[in-house]
């Protein structure tokens, strides 16, 4: 089974992940931010690394899927392979900061690569507020992520919203992380979890 956690900068994705992996006992795939080589420097220079940085990360991603497939394992991933053709890559290239070819180049690849992939069994969307998103950023306290404005995390959480608006790839559940703590809180988990649970239920 293919779980698939979406949702913008600071929503919780990857602490989802993490939480959950360890209820179900389902092995976890983390986005490669650790070992990422353009991350500082995108964030620096944008109009120079997006196009370099968006191929990282669809190289990154579609390794998973295709590793996830093969697996046969349980396993639940931190971010899609959709994500970043759907909101990221053209944010950077409606601001400005993505070339026309470079867009182009990048959306024939991602196209040609979705094409060999299946979609996660059930994607869980954390949907969350602009204010929400930039606390927890602070509270992560990553540098890299300092310069990141409101004016494009906006951006994204609108993108983000038409893309879940139109997905009809497999079952969605959407959660609301504003009022959840799902990480102090145990009520909160457990609530997500019995969510979840009515979903898988509903796969079999």
């Amino acid at each position: 089974m293919h779980i698939a956690i979406a949702g913008n900068i600071g929503a919780g994705k990857t602490t989802l992940t993490q939480l959950l992996a360890k209820h179900y006992k389902w092995e976890a795939q983390l986005e490669d931010v650790v070992d990422n080589p353009y991350l500082d420097d995108f964030y620096n220079q944008m109009e120079r690394w997006s196009f370099n940085l968006q191929v990282y990360f669809l190289n990154s991603r579609f390794r998973q899927v295709l590793q996830i497939r093969k697996s046969g394992k349980d396993i639940i991933q931190d971010r899609t392979i959709y994500e970043d053709a759907n909101i990221f890559a053209p944010n950077l290239h409606a601001m400005g900061l993505m070339t026309n070819r470079d867009f182009d180049n990048y959306s024939s690849l991602f196209n040609l690569m979705e094409s060999m992939v299946e979609a996660p069994d059930l994607l869980i969307y954390l949907r969350s507020s602009i204010p929400n998103l930039v606390s927890q950023i602070h509270k992560r306290g990553r540098d890299y992520e300092n310069s990141i404005s409101i004016d494009y995390l906006s951006r994204l959480n609108e993108r983000y919203e038409a893309w879940i608006h139109g997905y009809k790839k497999g079952r969605l559940l959407i959660i609301d992380v504003d009022d959840l703590d799902f990480v102090e809180n145990k009520e909160d988990l457990g609530r997500i979890i019995s969510k979840i649970d009515a979903e898988i239920n509903g796969l079999f």
